[in-house]
Parts: C-alpha cells; structure tokens; sequence
C-alpha cells in the first residue's frame, strides 16, 4: 500500500468523479452526462461509500458537477497549482480534520462534519487525499489514461508504477491492437 487505505479510497473516488463528467473523453465518445439526475447521485455516492446527510435535490447535484473541473485540474497540475488547488478547497469547505470512526472503517481523517454539504465532503475527501499525494512527492500518480481516445483520470497506485490505462477496457484494446499488428507483419 503507498498511502493510507482511505487515501486510496478517496482518490479513486475523486478520478471517479471527475470522469462522470461529459467533457471527460471516453473509449465510446459518447459525452454523455454520467451524473445526470439527484438519483445518480446517490448510486455513485452508495458505489463510494460516502456517508453522512444528504439533500438529495438538484441544486446539491450542481454544487457536485461544479467540483469536478476544480478536481479535473489536479490531473495536469503542477506541484504548487495542485497546492492551490488543495489549498482553495480545504479553505471553502472550512476543514477541521478530526479523527472518526464509522461503519467498518477504523480510525481515519474526516475534515468537515457529516451533516456538510455533500459537495464540501466531497472536495474536502478529496483535497486531504491530495493533500498526501503533494506531501510524498507523488502527484506522478495521478494520470490521464494512455489511449489515443480516452482521457479519463487514472490514479496509479501500483508498486512499480505501471498503470496507464483507465478500467473502462482501454488497456485491453491497446494490447488487442498491439496483437494484431504483430500478427500482421509476421
């Protein structure tokens, strides 16, 4: 493990969210919204384990979509644009990082109370997982996927640094196509 489990937990479900967005380029092209309504909010957020209150209303939605691009911007950050960023968000959400408790989760960090906005939670979750990556030098870990045609956020939490695919079967065709062109020229 190279952070903390609820490290890696919350930045795998930071990438997840930046790629709900339509303007994340996909394997399909599609562009479609991946959070469209309150409901789909609430899947992503049961998928994630995210606890605490929730609205479930649109304007909660929005505040949620709006986080996304600030999030997005991570992924081709540098170091002290990531510090801004990480900085911007703990700052908004007035983080007060504070050790809990809950469901099977042992001790971990939560910085903003459960009955805060989803949308603070959520930025809050992800900036002190970001927060690790900065500290540790590792901001590398955090990548667009390497097909031609996809630029989801991938989060590389392999020992040897190896992962450039997203999990939406882009390293799968990569490796098809590298196939069938060997098979082709032998």
């Amino acid at each position: 493990m190279i952070f903390a489990h609820d490290t890696e937990v919350a930045l795998a479900a930071a990438a997840a969210l930046v790629n709900t967005s339509p303007e994340a380029d996909r394997p399909d092209g599609d562009g479609q919204e991946r959070l469209p309504d309150p409901a789909a909010l609430g899947e992503f957020m049961q998928t994630w384990g995210w606890t605490g209150s929730r609205i479930g209303d649109q304007r909660e939605l929005e505040q949620v979509r709006r986080l996304r691009p600030r999030l997005a911007r991570v992924w081709a950050a540098d170091e002290d644009e990531a510090v801004e960023i990480v900085n911007g968000l703990l700052r908004e959400a007035g983080a007060l990082p504070q050790l809990v408790r809950h469901d099977t989760w042992d001790y971990h960090l939560h910085a903003t109370s459960a009955d805060a906005p989803v949308a603070d939670r959520m930025a809050v979750e992800a900036a002190m997982a970001l927060t690790d990556v900065i500290r540790m030098k590792e901001l590398d870990r955090l990548r667009v996927c390497a097909s031609d045609t996809c630029n989801f956020a991938v989060v590389d939490l392999s020992k040897n640094r190896s992962r450039r695919y997203c999990d939406s079967g882009c390293g799968n065709r990569a490796n098809v196509a590298a196939y069938r062109a060997r098979r082709s020229q032998g």
